[in-house]
This record gives structure tokens, sequence and C-alpha cells, in this order.
């Protein structure tokens, strides 16, 4: 149990059934009346930010997220597949609790599954991929003062937009959480 006084940036907590992360929090202390905590809470399954206020001695149970690493096996009739590489268990996962968080991932590469009482709720890839490029316009040298972008489909199916100057074949490093081209591999 952790008390409203004791809340930090980062933890999580449960209450009304859900699962919120802490935002932010603020510890107020006014002139005339009891002290409260102002708290901005993220819900960690549906991703919805509510504000609240609680008294410092109000108590909650302190939420449990487990991370495990997991291998991305193929995808099939609407179905994604995941292997645990320790016990070689295989779970399979639908494409609503999927959503686009494998669109630069490929075929077994390791992602981390988020899990709350044994239910996944969500799947982090890895921070930084390499793919390569399979079709874009053609590239001109020279064409990088102005840094403009052109679109580009990697290996994945998924579309990037990368300077003028990359070119089909060419392997690219990407930040998964925006999407973006990083360099060339």
């Amino acid at each position: 149990m952790v008390s409203a006084g004791d809340f930090r940036n980062g933890m999580t907590v449960e209450m009304e059934g859900n699962l919120y992360q802490i935002l932010e929090f603020q510890h107020v202390k006014p002139g005339k009346g009891a002290a409260f905590v102002r708290t901005k809470l993220k819900n960690v399954k549906d991703g919805g930010v509510v504000e609240k206020t609680f008294r410092p001695t109000e108590k909650f149970e302190q939420g449990r997220i487990d991370r495990k690493d997991m291998q991305y096996l193929y995808s099939d009739s609407g179905l994604y597949y995941f292997m645990d590489t320790e016990t070689f268990d295989q779970i399979a996962l639908d494409e609503a609790a999927v959503g686009d968080t494998l669109k630069f991932v490929k075929e077994n590469e390791m992602v981390k599954m988020c899990s709350h009482n044994g239910a996944v709720f969500a799947i982090e890839p890895p921070l930084f991929v390499e793919l390569e490029i399979i079709d874009t316009e053609p590239g001109f040298k020279g064409n990088t003062a102005t840094g403009a972008t052109k679109p580009a489909t990697v290996e994945t199916g998924a579309l990037v937009y990368v300077p003028l100057f990359v070119d089909r074949g060419e392997r690219i490093k990407i930040d998964t959480r925006t999407g973006e081209y990083l360099s060339r591999a």
C-alpha cells in the first residue's frame, strides 16, 4: 500500500479497478484548510489522462506491471504469435490488442510484453530498428541543402519519410516511438 503523500512520477497505482501511472503530482498546502495532493494520472490500459486530487493520507494498492521479453514469430488471419524464449510457450494476440506497435518489427525479433495480473495490455517494440528500403523514388546526390524528405516503404510495409539522397536497397535506422528516420545503417 502506498499513500497519496508518497506519490512519485512514474509510479503505478491501482484505483477504481484500473491501473494508473502518475505523470505529475503536486503537494498543495493552502493557507487555510487541509493539505492535498493534486495529480495527473494516465490509465495504463487505454491511455486516457485524468486529473484528480487526494488527501495525503489516502492509501492505494501499488500497481505491478510485468515486462517480459518475447519473440515475435509471425501473423496469420488477424492473430499475432509470440514465444517466450525461456519456456517456449506461445501466445496469440488479436489485431485490437497489437494495434500498430509492430509496424517496424520484423518476424523473429524480440519485443517486450507488458502485462498486469496475467493480462497483456501493451507491446513495446525495440526503441530503434534497422530496416531495408524496398520502395522509394530514385535518390539524387547533393539534394540535402533544403532538408526535404520523400516517402519510402521499408521491408515491414511501413511508410517512413527519408532524405532525398537515400535510395532503394539501403538499410536505415528508425526510431520506433516516432517513426522517424535517424540515419543510414
